[in-house]
């Protein structure tokens, strides 16, 4: 298992986290592969289907004999029962709505690096005393950059990545960094619905190099 440095690093390095789930299993594996192509090393997988467990599955065996350097973690966990299956099934990393204390005692026990979503202050320091290390502000389009640019004197500590409603737009992503964020994570605006539905792997390659562009020029 990765350490929680090491994941944390990678998220760091790569400025976004790139988020999606598809029912299909080859689907699911053709998007990986080409994250991976544009080089992309931090992927979550979410939970939202029946498939996600076979899924992910299937994915950690390509990824571990092709996708050498690829760090796969699991998103919407939330609870203990879910987050146990895909630690057993090899994920490097958990991901989750909101902040669920049996999962957090979980990746305290097991060491798996753990990224709870938060949206109040008061959520925000239960996670920080449970050790979490970096908080994903969500849904990120409510809160907004304002928000965190006001929390951020307060948990000098901690990292922040909004997810939900991030936009793939110099602006929006500016806004973001410039607010305090260490990465932002990209979801449906990045590999939309018509990219997995027309299979369009080409169209995927061109956002996801825009998108490695638009992090680096925010950052600036």
């Amino acid at each position: 298992m990765a350490s929680k440095e090491e994941i944390l690093n990678g998220i760091i390095e790569q400025g976004f986290l790139p988020l999606y789930f598809n029912k299909d299993t080859q689907v699911s594996i053709d998007l990986m592969k080409t994250l991976y192509k544009c080089g992309v090393r931090s992927l979550e997988y979410t939970n939202r289907g029946d498939d996600a467990l076979q899924n992910f599955k299937a994915m950690k065996a390509v990824r571990d004999t092709e996708l050498p350097e690829m760090k796969l973690g699991i998103g919407t966990i939330k609870n203990t029962k879910d987050a146990q299956a895909f630690i057993d099934a090899g994920a490097d990393f958990l991901i989750g709505p909101g902040y669920e204390q049996g999962v957090a005692d979980l990746a305290n026990k097991t060491g798996i690096f753990y990224a709870p979503g938060c949206m109040t202050p008061s959520e925000i320091i239960t996670a920080e005393n449970n050790g979490i290390q970096l908080i994903k502000l969500f849904p990120g389009n409510i809160l907004g950059p304002e928000f965190m640019a006001g929390i951020k004197e307060v948990f000098r500590n901690l990292k922040f990545m909004p997810t939900g409603g991030v936009d793939l737009d110099l602006g929006n992503l500016s806004a973001w960094f410039t607010a305090g964020v260490c990465a932002v994570g990209m979801g449906s605006k990045l590999i939309t619905k018509k990219i997995m539905e027309d299979k369009d792997y080409a169209t995927l390659e061109t956002k996801i190099k825009q998108c490695f562009d638009l992090v680096k020029e925010a950052r600036k």
